[in-house]
C-alpha cells in the first residue's frame, strides 16, 4: 500500500476513532460489557461495580498505541534502543543474580538462560520498567474506544477479570503497559492465564513480584510454542553484488527452506539440514540493507511479539549477554 493511500485511509478513520473516544459511548460499552461478563461468568454486580467504579478513558493510551516503535522506527534505530551497554551489563547482572533458578528452569523447559534473560531485558529492562497504567484503564480504553482492535481488547479485559478472580489479584491496583501487558515478562491477560506457571511452588502464579514464577513462565511460553533447545535462531546472509533477485516481504512464517534460500542466491552456511524451514528477513541498516536468515526458533520468538525486529533484537541481545558472561568467566 502506498504512503498516499495509507494517509488517506488514516484520515478516513479519524472521524470514527474520534466518535469512539466519546466518554458517553465509552460508558455505554462498559455497561454492556459488565452485564455480559456477569451473566457468562457469575460475577456479582456489586463486585463489577466496585472494580469499575473509577475506570477512566485515557486518551494518552490511544495516542501511544498508534505509534509503537516497531512501526515508526527503522531497524538500525530500533536496535539501538535494546543493544546498549546498560542492557547488556544489566543482563549479565540479572543472570548472575538468578543463576541457580535459570539453570534449573533451563534444564526443565529446554530454553537457554540467555533467551529468558533477553526477553526480560527487552520487555522491561529486567523488571525496572513494567508500565505505569492501570490495567483496567488500559484494557477498557482500548476495548471501548479503539475500533481497530476493540474486539481483541474486549476479550483481554474479560480475561483480566477472570485472572483477577483466579489468582486473587486486586484488579484496581494492577499496573502495566498501555496495552495491558503485566509484570517483568509483560504477559497480556490471556497469556497470563494460559502460560504462567507456579515456579516457586507456593500455589500462586505471581508475575508481578515472584521472580521464580516470572522466569519459569517465560520458559514455559517458549516451550509451549515449540522452542527447540540447541537449534540456531538466526544468522546473517549476503547476496552477490550483481544478484538479480528480489527480496521477499518480511513475514512471520517460515516460507522457504535452507536449500531454497540458497538456491535463490542468498549466501550463508547453515548447520541445519537443507530441508529445514527458514525465512529471509530484510531490515534497514545504517548504510545498507541487512539480510538475516530466520529459523524455527526465530519464528517462536515472534510468537512473544509479532515483529521480526523484536525477534532479532531479542536474539542479538541474548548473544551479547551470553558472550559477556562467557568472557567474564
Amino acid at each position: 500500500m502506498s504512503r498516499a493511500l495509507l494517509a488517506l485511509v488514516f484520515c478516513l478513520l479519524l472521524p470514527t476513532i474520534a466518535l469512539a473516544t466519546d466518554d458517553g459511548a465509552f460508558r455505554d460499552g462498559l455497561a454492556e460489557f459488565k452485564r455480559e461478563v456477569a451473566e457468562r461468568h457469575g460475577f456479582a454486580d456489586q463486585t463489577l461495580a466496585l472494580w469499575f467504579a473509577d475506570v477512566e478513558l485515557q486518551q494518552a493510551i490511544l495516542d501511544a498505541i498508534s505509534r509503537p516503535a516497531e512501526r515508526v522506527r527503522p531497524w538500525h534505530e530500533y536496535r539501538e534502543i535494546f543493544l546498549t551497554e546498560r542492557r547488556i551489563a544489566g543482563g549479565v547482572e540479572f543472570w548472575r543474580e538468578h543463576d541457580a533458578a535459570l539453570r534449573s528452569i533451563a534444564a526443565e523447559y529446554g530454553v537457554a538462560p540467555e533467551i529468558i534473560v533477553a526477553i526480560i531485558g527487552v520487555e522491561t529492562l529486567y523488571g525496572r520498567i513494567t508500565g505505569r497504567w492501570r490495567v483496567l484503564d488500559a484494557l477498557a480504553t482500548l476495548a471501548f474506544a479503539y475500533p481497530p482492535r476493540a474486539a481483541f481488547f474486549r476479550r483481554e479485559l474479560e480475561q483480566f477479570l477472570l485472572l483477577s478472580r483466579e489468582e486473587r489479584l486486586e484488579p484496581r491496583a494492577a499496573l502495566g503497559s498501555y496495552a495491558g501487558a503485566m509484570g517483568p515478562p509483560q504477559f497480556i491477560p490471556s497469556s497470563y492465564r494460559a502460560y504462567a506457571v507456579d515456579g516457586s511452588g507456593n500455589g500462586r502464579r505471581d508475575l508481578f513480584h515472584d521472580w521464580d514464577d516470572v522466569l519459569a513462565s517465560v520458559a514455559n511460553y517458549f516451550k509451549v510454542h515449540g522452542w527447540r533447545d540447541g537449534e540456531p535462531v538466526a544468522q546473517p546472509a549476503e547476496v552477490a553484488a550483481n544478484w538479480p533477485g528480489r527480496h521477499p516481504a518480511n513475514s512471520l512464517e517460515l516460507g522457504s527452506t535452507v536449500a531454497g534460500l540458497q538456491a535463490e542466491g542468498y549466501e550463508f552456511t547453515s548447520a541445519l539440514p537443507a530441508e529445514a524451514p527458514a525465512m529471509m528477513v530484510r531490515l534497514d541498516g545504517v548504510d545498507a540493507d541487512e539480510l538475516w536468515v530466520g529459523y524455527h526458533n526465530f519464528r517462536v520468538i515472534t510468537r512473544y511479539n509479532r515483529s521480526v525486529m523484536y525477534a532479532l533484537a531479542v536474539y542479538q541481545l541474548s548473544q551479547a549477554i551470553r558472550d559477556r558472561m562467557e568472557g567474564d568467566e
